[in-house]
C-alpha cells in the first residue's frame, strides 16, 4: 500500500488518461464488480435459501435492502470523511477485505439472524468501496474523460450481477448455496491485497482547474452543508433514489420472480438471466458513459434529460416484463428494462465530481449513496417483499407479480425528478453564460 507521498505525479495540461489511469480503472472496476457480485448473491439465490432457512418474502426483503442498508449508507459517510483526508486506495483495500469476508460468513450462516448479522457486515465494508473509487477515477481522468471513464467502472454492477447469476447458480447447483457464498467471497478477499499494491494514490485535483494551494481539507459539515444546499446535487441524488426503488425492489426478487411465477429453473436462469444483465445492463452503462460526454460538451442539462427520456422509454418495457406469460417474452422486454434502467447512474455520479471540489469528492459521493441507496436499497426491497406477503393471502400464486407492478409509480416520480434536475442546470448554466451568479 503506498501513501499520499507516493502520490502519481499528474499534469493539469493532460488531455489524455495514460496507462496507469487505464490500469487503476481496471482494477477499480474489477473491485466493483465484486462488491456487486457479493451484494446480489442473496438475491440470485434467494429461492434456495428460502427453501433452507424458511424465510418469507418480507424476511428476505428487510435482509437484502433495510438491514443492508442502514449499514452501507450511514458507515459510507465516516468512511468518505476518513478517505478525503487520508489514503483513498488503502480505504478502498481494506473494505474490500471486509464486506468480502463478510460474504463468505454468509455461507455459513445456519440461522435467519445469523445471516442477518452477516449481510449487515457486508454492507459495512461495501460502504467503503464505491465513494473513494469514483474519487480516485476523477483524479486519474481529466473533465471530458470523466463521463466515459466512470461509465466504464459502473459496468462493475452489470458484470457483477452476471458473473453472480452464472457462477453463483451454476456453483450452487453443483454444491450447494453456501459454497458460492465462500468461494466468492474469498476471491474478494485475494483481490483486496491485489488492489493495494495495483493502484497507486493520484494527487487530489491534479487534472482540474486549481492550483494546489487552493485544495484544502473540507470538514464534515463544510461538505454536508454544500451538498444540501445546491439544488442540482439534491436532484440528481433524490432522482437516483427513486429510480433505485425500481432497479433494487426489481432486482432482489427477478430471479425469485422468474422460478417461482415463470417457471424458470436455476439452470435456466444460470445462462439466460446472466445473458441479459450481461448486454442489457451492461451495454446502457457503456453507451450511456459515451453519450454522456458527448452531450454535455453542448449542455449540462444532459445529466437530467438523458436519465429522463430513458426512464420514458424503459416504463412500458417494465409493465411488459412484469406481465409477460413465459419466462423467455419476459427476458425479451427485461433486455430492454435492463439496458435504460441505469442511465441515471453515471450522469448522477458525474455530475456530483464535476460538481464539488477535489477535497470533497469522496465525501459528496458518500452523501449521494446515502441518500440514493438508503431510500432505494434500504426501501425498494422492503416494499416489494412486504407488499408480496401482504398480497400472498389473497393471491399466493402472483403476489410478488402483484408487488412488482406497484413500482410504476417510482418511475413518474424520477422522470418528474430529472426534469427539473434539467431545468436547474439550463438555468444555471444561462446564469453563466450572462455573467450572473448561480443560484
Amino acid at each position: 500500500m503506498h501513501g499520499n507521498e507516493s502520490a502519481v505525479p499528474v499534469s493539469q495540461a493532460s488531455t489524455v488518461p495514460g496507462v496507469r489511469a487505464w490500469l487503476a480503472l481496471g482494477v477499480l472496476c474489477f473491485v466493483y464488480v465484486l462488491n456487486f457480485l457479493d451484494r446480489q448473491l442473496l438475491a440470485i439465490l434467494a429461492k434456495p435459501i428460502q427453501d433452507a432457512l424458511d424465510l418469507s418474502d418480507g424476511q428476505l426483503g428487510l435482509i437484502g435492502g433495510l438491514y443492508f442498508a442502514l449499514f452501507y449508507t450511514f458507515i459510507s459517510i465516516p468512511i468518505g470523511w476518513l478517505a478525503d483526508k487520508t489514503n483513498r486506495v488503502r480505504v478502498l483495500s481494506l473494505a474490500c477485505a471486509v464486506w468480502s469476508a463478510a460474504t463468505m460468513a454468509c455461507g455459513l450462516a445456519r440461522t435467519y439472524p445469523e445471516l442477518a448479522i452477516a449481510r449487515m457486515t457486508t454492507g459495512f465494508g461495501e460502504a467503503g468501496g464505491v465513494p473513494p473509487s469514483y474519487a480516485i477515477i476523477s483524479d486519474y481522468f481529466p473533465p471530458g474523460w470523466r463521463g466515459r471513464a466512470l461509465g466504464i467502472y459502473n459496468l462493475g454492477p452489470p458484470i457483477g450481477a452476471a458473473l453472480g447469476v452464472a457462477f453463483g447458480a451454476s456453483i450452487a447447483v453443483v454444491f450447494g448455496w453456501r459454497y458460492a457464498f465462500i468461494v466468492l467471497g474469498g476471491v474478494g478477499v485475494l483481490t483486496a491485497g491485489v488492489l493495494s499494491l495495483a493502484v497507486r494514490e493520484p494527487r487530489k485535483g491534479g487534472l482540474d482547474d486549481v492550483r494546489p494551494g487552493d485544495i484544502r481539507p473540507s470538514g464534515f459539515i463544510e461538505t454536508l452543508k454544500m451538498f444540501v444546499s445546491h439544488p442540482a446535487l439534491m436532484l440528481a441524488a433524490f432522482g437516483s433514489a427513486a429510480t433505485q426503488m425500481i432497479t433494487y425492489g426489481m432486482g432482489n426478487f427477478t430471479t425469485l420472480f422468474l422460478m417461482r411465477e415463470k417457471g424458470m429453473t436455476l439452470d435456466e436462469v444460470a445462462v439466460y438471466y446472466a445473458l441479459v444483465i450481461a448486454i442489457g445492463m451492461g451495454g446502457g452503462m457503456m453507451v450511456s458513459g459515451r453519450m454522456l460526454d458527448h452531450f454535455t460538451r453542448r449542455s449540462r442539462t444532459a445529466y437530467g434529460l438523458l436519465p429522463a427520456i430513458s426512464l420514458v422509454v424503459a416504463l412500458p418495457l417494465y409493465v411488459g416484463f412484469v406481465w409477460a406469460p413465459g419466462w423467455a417474452l419476459s427476458l425479451w422486454f427485461l433486455l430492454g428494462v435492463a439496458f435504460l434502467n441505469y442511465f441515471y447512474l453515471t450522469a448522477s455520479v458525474t455530475l456530483v465530481q464535476q460538481e464539488v471540489r477535489p477535497d470533497q469528492r469522496v465525501m459528496s459521493g458518500a452523501l449521494l449513496l446515502l441518500v440514493m441507496n438508503f431510500i432505494g436499497l434500504g426501501l425498494g426491497p422492503t416494499y416489494v417483499g412486504l407488499l408480496s406477503d401482504y398480497f400472498h393471502a389473497s393471491d399466493p400464486v402472483h403476489s410478488l407479480q402483484t408487488a412488482l407492478y406497484l413500482l410504476i409509480p417510482f418511475y413518474i416520480v424520477a422522470i418528474v425528478l430529472f426534469l427539473f434536475l434539467a431545468r436547474v442546470l439550463r438555468r444555471q448554466d444561462r446564469a453563466i453564460k450572462n455573467g450572473g451568479i448561480m443560484s
